[in-house]
């Protein structure tokens, strides 16, 4: 067996391993996979320190050749029986339309935990759409929600964003909760800093884990993703 076969061998068991723990709701490292929505109030609106689900509330990251815009719509979308709130996300790479999402996401009013109940996904080349790569919600097949955002982060939780075999399996762990970021839109302290892990890639790449980190201010949400800053907050369409 080659090099490059034994690497995905052992990925995909590495993978399998995942799952059947995941499926346990409790994995041997400490991962969370499962949350039960039992004793949860859910609506679609709320807010938590460092996540707004309010319509018309919007967040704008931008770096030397990309562009994310994050708006909370005033729209609604039933998934796995629970009605959601869409977020839509566009993302520009070098001024040109890369991907638009609309994310399905849902409050907790007695944790104020919001949890994440798939996205629908198209990647665009020129005006065309050529790919709804990465689209997955709850309720179909093995998928089902996810946590996207703790109401009360402590450094250490573990916890599985995205649960979607085959198509997206994100998790995200809290590193820090006292972060300082500097943005052109200013400087924001105590910040949560929030290392995320997903291997939707890895048999194209031959990865486990692709990591990056993503800040949360106080009040206001995302103000860095990598090399993208906050540029502009706030409510619009009012």
């Amino acid at each position: 067996m080659t090099y490059l076969f034994r690497t995905i061998a052992v990925a995909a068991v590495l993978i399998g391993s995942i799952f059947v723990q995941a499926q346990q709701g409790k994995a041997s490292d400490g991962w969370q996979s499962q949350f039960d929505l039992k004793k949860c109030t859910l609506t679609t609106t709320g807010r938590n320190p460092y996540f707004i689900l309010i319509p018309g509330y919007q967040l704008v990251l931008e770096s030397d050749e990309e562009k994310l815009q994050i708006t909370v719509l005033d729209e609604t979308e039933v998934v796995a029986g629970v009605t959601t709130r869409v977020v839509e996300e566009r993302e520009w790479e070098k001024g040109k339309l890369h991907e638009v999402s609309r994310n399905f996401f849902a409050f907790c009013k007695e944790t104020k935990d919001i949890y994440y109940f798939g996205e629908d996904v198209d990647f665009y080349k020129g005006k065309k759409v050529v790919s709804h790569e990465g689209a997955w919600r709850a309720g179909k097949g093995e998928n089902r929600h996810g946590l996207i955002m703790p109401g009360a982060p402590k450094v250490g939780m573990k916890y599985y964003q995205e649960w979607a075999p085959k198509i997206a399996l994100d998790r995200a762990e809290v590193v820090s909760t006292t972060e300082t970021c500097k943005t052109p839109a200013g400087t924001f302290s105590n910040c949560l800093k929030v290392k995320e892990q997903n291997v939707r890639d890895m048999m194209s790449r031959v990865k486990f884990w692709e990591v990056e980190y993503k800040y949360h201010a106080p009040g206001i949400g995302l103000v860095q993703d990598e090399d993208l800053r906050l540029t502009k907050h706030g409510m619009v369409g009012k």
